[in-house]
């Protein structure tokens, strides 16, 4: 299979194209990115763009660090945040930036990037532990206490977004989640939800109440079980790569089900351990950016090929 990767954060849609075939695995044994002295504690989100510059989140600080694409291990920039304490970030093909910060009035801000600001864009009820943009200026945001994602027309004025997924009630039916997190949309404006509380990934097709599980608890095909998932990317084939939190892993799908790519070998701080991971994302070589959040590091892993009967 050739694999093209929906860039976490970005929705330009790269058209970099991976060549990793069906069997391609990710070097078990991580190399440490960036690590407690850079990041701060506890990070919790990752952005890569099209041109594999990398945003992270130092919430002590209230800064954005960005990386452009080096082997350098320090920040090649910053900006400083107008924010307390971001639970995730994105960023728009314009280059503007979109933060969720819950201790200023439970507010989504954007950093414009012609004129250095910060700005008020929408008014939610709780924290977004997932944010999103979509190629039509919608941007998204999962409320994990309000157990619901809601969206908002950017080309409008009114900063009060509609409900699309979710009832505002915790609970497991198909049109409720429990605490979610990471959110994607693809290409025809369907809702990927990282389902934390009910251990699954639901999908909520454009203008559909009702949410159908494409990976953990009561899916269609369970070939793997979830346990607090707060991530989801999915790539052009529809493969979903999923941030599994509480099992301390990263999984993906294949053809034949899913399997667990990095963190396979229980909770821990060594190289091929992980400790509670909230979000990951791809640079266009296929490298695998993990935010490591209770080891207060972000990790990379390195991309391989196996044999097809492995």
């Amino acid at each position: 299979m050739t694999l093209f990767i929906y860039i976490m954060g970005s929705f330009a849609f790269s058209n970099k194209q991976l060549n990793l075939s069906s069997t391609v695995i990710w070097n078990r044994n991580g190399i440490t990115f960036a690590n407690k002295s850079i990041v701060g504690i506890e990070p919790t989100t990752i952005f890569i763009n099209t041109n594999d510059t990398i945003y992270i989140v130092n919430r002590d600080k209230q800064k954005i660090l960005i990386w452009n694409y080096s082997q350098s291990l320090n920040p090649t920039n910053e900006i400083q945040g107008n924010f307390t304490n971001a639970t995730s970030l994105f960023l728009a093909s314009n280059d503007d930036i979109y933060i969720g910060d819950y201790q200023s009035g439970n507010v989504v801000k954007r950093w414009k990037s012609e004129g250095n600001t910060f700005e008020t864009i929408m008014y939610v009820n709780s924290s977004c532990y997932g944010l999103f943009v979509d190629l039509i200026d919608n941007v998204y945001c999962s409320m994990r206490d309000e157990h619901q994602v809601v969206r908002k027309d950017l080309k409008l004025v009114s900063m009060e977004p509609v409900l699309i997924a979710g009832t505002g009630v915790g609970g497991s039916a198909f049109e409720e989640l429990d605490r979610p997190h990471g959110i994607f949309i693809d290409i025809n404006l369907d809702l990927f939800v990282a389902d934390y509380g009910n251990h699954r990934v639901q999908l909520f097709a454009f203008g559909e109440r009702d949410g159908i599980t494409v990976a953990g608890e009561d899916s269609e095909y369970l070939t793997i079980s979830l346990r607090g998932p707060t991530g989801v990317l999915l790539d052009v084939h529809k493969y979903l790569f999923v941030v599994d939190s509480e099992n301390h892993r990263i999984v993906g799908e294949r053809p034949d089900g899913f399997r667990c790519l990095v963190g396979c070998y229980g909770v821990g701080d060594h190289l091929n351990q992980l400790n509670r991971p909230s979000s990951m994302g791809f640079d266009s070589f296929g490298n695998m950016f993990v935010i490591d959040t209770s080891n207060h590091r972000v990790q990379k892993y390195k991309p391989m090929k196996i044999s097809s009967c492995e």
